[in-house]
């Protein structure tokens, strides 16, 4: 009743009244998406956004206990995105701005490789409750997902809609970081700042910029800046941890054990907090302190990602089954010709920024980023009508090239030098080996990796922003480790000689001797430069871009034997692929 008396106060205008009976209806009824929607919009009406996005973030939240949502989540996690979304577009069709709908239909969008369709609801979605960070990151996934120029088509867009927007000028940050015009996207985040100083984020994406290009101690400063903002955010305290050479002081130390000692400290920051106080006391030689904090970093990003193992075995059966050797010799000959992609595959935390960086240090070769356009086309292949891999076993010639050349053309906007190779060192193409040997035969893979244990571990302490589910349990780490190995051997059974692999171990005892095995495999000469990889000035987005500014060291081969008597249920999980390492387990 005053759900039904507060929208018709709204739709007669009279939003004191509105609110006011809108107010009672959520205290009745908290578990009510419906209430919370009309209450957030009423607010908005009535000039009043923070308490109309807190209105729609309550709503948000609600709709895991509103029966009404029930159907619709249990039609998501029951594989029927169909049910799911007929049930969605109905709501939406009754109230464009109920928050949770349009989270729950651009997620189904982007399942659905349409990312610029998902992109429009989250826009729509930020405008209600511009505080909700899973939007603001969905939103920039599925950019990523798109090309860089219908990427900033749909950004124009929506600073058209809602001009001088903060959150979306910070897309326009990402996505020029994105296409490596890093000079432009500093520009765009100093203005943010300069209108709103205290915007967080945008300090925090500032800082990563600079970490990315080198300017390490601005990084540092601009981060220790947002702490004097925020001691509590662990973003901040996480963005320190992650610049490898640096090192906490005794009063971080404190500051951070006093956060986690505060029971009202948000989860997100809880779990970045516990992930960087965890480096703090490792680098100070106390494992045995670090080893529970990382622990519970992990098992709090785990009720977040958890990670589905049945269906990484059920994949990797897939492209077993499909790519053979008669798939291939069928297909010999077919798919674009260029011989310009080097793709640099394995796992993160195996040293394969590392590698980017020497070949990045040669006149032929330019070093890119991890991108994202090999993925987007598979993700073409995967959709209503077809599946990946098998549909990929229904295309002629022409459409193979065709896959081959648009890739080429859209991971253009990432080079700058001319040069006529470069890298994509997206790691988990090692899934998709077939799938670039049949679009792009005369591409190159390198495969590198490092010891189980001492990968595993890495990866273990190491806090992803996005993707790597795999990453939060040591059991499961071992269990991913081991179905990589697994599909690589057979992506050299069929593919024999196709693949070039570099251990991590040998690369670092003898460098000079690696590279040019690796070269000879690119068809390059050696060349010096790529042993002062250190020296380089380029961009580098991950975890290792502090270390790939150092000479060579080989510290990090055996860091991991300090925490070895936690690390049972890697090594367990490992089983046979760490016994015969750096060999094959016997089949």
């Amino acid at each position: 009743m005053l759900l039904a008396t507060g929208r018709d106060h709204l739709r007669a205008g009279r939003l004191d009244e509105a609110i006011r009976a809108l107010l009672m209806a959520t205290r009745g009824a908290p578990q009510s998406v419906a209430a919370w929607t009309a209450l957030g919009n009423a607010l908005h009406r009535a000039r009043k956004p923070r308490e109309g996005s807190v209105a729609h973030l309550n709503a948000l939240q609600a709709a895991n206990r509103d029966p009404a949502y029930a159907p619709i989540l249990s039609a998501m996690q029951g594989g029927k995105p169909g049910e799911a979304h007929g049930l969605l577009a109905a709501r939406l069709k009754a109230e464009p701005a109920e928050a949770p709908a349009l989270r729950l239909m651009a997620m189904l969008a982007l399942a659905a490789d349409k990312p610029a369709l998902a992109f429009d609801l989250l826009a729509r979605l930020i405008l209600l409750a511009p505080a909700f960070e899973e939007a603001l990151n969905l939103a920039r996934r599925a950019l990523y997902a798109m090309p860089s120029g219908a990427a900033h088509a749909a950004i124009d867009a929506q600073l058209r809609r809602a001009p001088g927007h903060l959150g979306y000028r910070s897309f326009r940050a990402s996505q020029q970081d994105r296409d490596g015009d890093h000079g432009a996207a500093i520009a765009t985040l100093r203005g943010i700042l300069a209108d709103a100083p205290g915007a967080l984020s945008a300090w925090i994406q500032l800082g990563d910029l600079y970490e990315a290009t080198g300017r390490t101690q601005d990084a540092i400063g601009t981060y220790r800046h947002v702490l004097s903002i925020q001691p509590a955010l662990g973003q901040a305290w996480w963005s320190l941890a992650n610049i490898k050479a640096h090192r906490f002081t005794a009063a971080d130390v404190k500051a951070m054990r006093d956060n986690l000692a505060n029971g009202k400290l948000p989860a997100p920051d809880r779990m970045l907090t516990s992930f960087a106080l965890g480096k703090a006391l490792e680098d100070a030689g106390a494992p045995g302190e670090a080893f529970p904090l990382y622990e519970k970093g992990n098992a709090l990003r785990r009720a977040r990602q958890p990670y589905d193992r049945a269906r990484v075995t059920a994949l990797a059966e897939r492209l077993r089954a499909l790519f053979t050797p008669d798939f291939f010799a069928a297909r010999a000959g077919r798919g674009d010709p260029s011989g310009a992609p080097v793709f640099i595959v394995g796992l993160p935390r195996s040293g394969s920024t590392l590698v980017e960086q020497m070949l990045a240090a040669h006149p032929a070769i330019e070093g890119t980023m991890e991108l994202t356009d090999l993925p987007r086309a598979v993700g073409r292949l995967d959709r209503p009508g077809g599946r990946y891999p098998e549909a990929l076993a229904t295309l002629e010639g022409d459409a193979l090239a065709a896959i081959g050349r648009a890739y080429v053309e859209e991971s253009g906007i990432q080079r700058r030098t001319g040069k006529p190779h470069f890298t994509d060192k997206l790691p988990a193409n090692f899934w998709h080996v077939g799938f670039i040997r049949t679009v792009l035969p005369n591409a190159r893979i390198i495969d590198v990796r490092r010891h189980p244990m001492a990968c595993g571990f890495s990866i273990y302490r190491q806090y992803f922003a996005s993707g790597f589910d795999f990453a939060n349990d040591l059991e499961d780490i071992g269990h991913h480790y081991a179905a990589y190995v697994a599909m690589m051997a057979h992506w050299d059974a069929v593919q024999p000689g196709q693949v070039h692999r570099i251990f991590y171990e040998q690369l670092v005892a003898e460098p000079e001797t690696e590279l040019r095995r690796l070269l000879a495999y690119l068809g390059q000469p050696f060349d010096p430069a790529c042993l002062r990889f250190h020296e380089s000035a380029r961009s580098v987005r991950t975890p290792s871009a502090s270390q790939v500014r150092q000479p060579l060291y080989g510290d990090a081969v055996e860091s991991w034997r300090a925490f070895a008597p936690w690390l049972g249920p890697l090594e367990t999980a490992l089983g046979d692929t760490l016994a015969a390492y750096p060999d094959l387990p016997p089949h």
